[in-house]
């Protein structure tokens, strides 16, 4: 055929849209029964058209088709978890996350038998150390002509979390110096922030002001050649609301391109999605399993390069070879089974996560602005700003959940009564309060389940 069947319809705007729906509503509030009003500040209407942009939405430069399946690995002994990583490479693990414990860690052993240049590597450390770089260095210069490792180092993001710098304010920032001067890598932790009960667009500002403090502070410090290759990775926590997880991805990369073009330096960058914990349970613990798969799913779609699923059991078991073979077989499936590395900007073009990008990047940049106005991320964090405001999300959030309008099946929801979890835990699930001096105010991560669960211990019979 040569004319398009489609020409021989009429096309309808929006306006004509809506005016069929409220006459199909036959008398209802059209606001009142299809908007949909969230905590986000955005409402979302029931359907989005074309001719709601005035230009056509960009093509995002994400590659779908490239994303990695990440197994996270606590690093305790060296050499168990060179063993370890080996294993899950050979079941599937197309990188690794070496949780570092210790700085006397062998990194020789720990890097043993495992193809650099093949398997990209993440190292997060519990520490703050110059000689973990020497010592990376000379580990895998003389071993692979191109190693894939990126050191995540974050010292504000341990402030924020601990209350404490690692050692103090100027020997932390001296150490960050050095290392990012050695690596070209910096690390910025946002999943904090989602998983102490943050909203999106807060979690999009305070990211970015905390990534700002760090250029601000290296503006001067890192050559100008030097800051056009600086690989910048965002550790970000996934939450449940499908969509606007999606968005949050792609508007991140936004803001940050926007962020880094001020300070030159190069406006790509790395995101590593985790699912978050702050909608899992313990109870009916298998449907954690259906939120990371979404979870993941939302993660791929909005442009994540390396995702680390998290364990259905992470919450209350040590870990475990089964709890991590079903973790990391969830990704496969998405990934083998279900084509999900089939396009590269699979969300691209789609009006409805367009406009929530457009709202969340609009709406963060400016509560970004209001944090650069009023002394920035660090002061905020100072003066208790930054987690005032999440701890006022959280609780409306918590709210939510205690009147059932937020529902976690089988936990506030459909609960099943037979369930018992007392002998089960190997972990405690819950927060745990430790009586110490900080220099600021941490910010607390906390479960929405917890205080159901812990009343539910309590009234279980042996």
């Amino acid at each position: 055929m040569s004319k398009s069947l489609f020409n021989d319809f009429e096309g309808l705007t929006s306006k004509a849209w809506k005016q069929k729906i409220q006459v199909d509503l036959k008398g209802a509030d059209y606001n009142d029964t299809l908007i949909w009003k969230n905590n986000e500040g955005i409402d979302v209407k029931p359907f989005y058209h074309s001719d709601e942009f005035e230009t056509l939405p960009e093509i995002s430069n994400t590659k779908a088709t490239e994303w990695k399946i990440c197994q996270s690995i606590t690093v305790s002994n060296a050499k168990e978890a060179n063993l370890k990583a080996i294993n899950a490479i050979e079941r599937g693990a197309e990188s690794i996350l070496f949780h570092i414990k210790s700085e006397t860690i062998s990194v020789e052993d720990l890097f043993r038998n495992i193809d650099l240049e093949q398997i990209p590597i993440e190292i997060k450390c519990d520490f703050l150390s110059e000689d973990l770089v020497t010592n990376l260095t000379a580990v895998t210069s003389s071993a692979v002509e191109k190693p894939y490792i990126t050191l995540n180092t974050d010292i504000i993001g341990n402030l924020a979390k601990t209350g404490n710098w690692f050692s103090n304010l100027k020997e932390d920032h001296i150490r960050f110096e050095a290392i990012v001067k050695s690596t070209n890598q910096l690390s910025v932790d946002i999943a904090l922030y989602q998983n102490a009960g943050a909203t999106i667009i807060q979690q999009l500002a305070y990211g970015l002001a905390h990534a700002n403090e760090h250029l601000n502070h290296l503006d001067n410090v890192i050559a100008s050649e030097e800051k056009q290759s600086l690989q910048v990775t965002f550790n970000v926590s996934i939450g449940s609301n499908y969509f606007f997880e999606i968005a949050k991805l792609r508007a991140l990369r936004q803001l940050w391109a926007t962020l880094a073009s001020e300070y030159g330096v190069n406006t790509e960058c790395r995101i590593i999605a985790t699912p978050s914990k702050r909608n899992k349970t313990i109870y009916d613990y298998n449907v954690n399993l259906l939120r990371t798969t979404t979870e993941c799913m939302s993660a791929i779609l909005g442009g994540a390069n390396t995702i680390c699923n998290l364990p259905y059991d992470a919450l209350y078991h040590n870990s475990n070879e089964f709890g991590d073979r079903i973790s990391r077989n969830q990704l496969l499936v998405l990934k083998q089974e279900s084509y999900f590395d089939k396009v590269n900007n699979p969300s691209d073009g789609a009006y409805y996560i367009e406009n929530l990008t457009e709202q969340l990047s609009k709406k963060a940049l400016e509560l970004f602005k209001n944090i650069e106005a009023n002394g920035g991320f660090l002061q905020q964090l100072k003066e208790g700003t930054i987690q005032r405001k999440i701890k006022e999300s959280a609780a409306k959030e918590q709210a939510d959940f205690d009147a059932e309008k937020l529902v976690l099946l089988g936990t506030n929801k459909h609960p099943n009564l037979a369930d018992k979890m007392k002998n089960d835990l190997e972990i405690s699930p819950f927060l745990k309060i430790e009586k110490r001096k900080t220099l600021i105010q941490p910010i607390i991560q906390k479960r929405l389940s917890e205080k159901l669960e812990i009343k539910r211990l309590s009234e279980e019979k042996n």
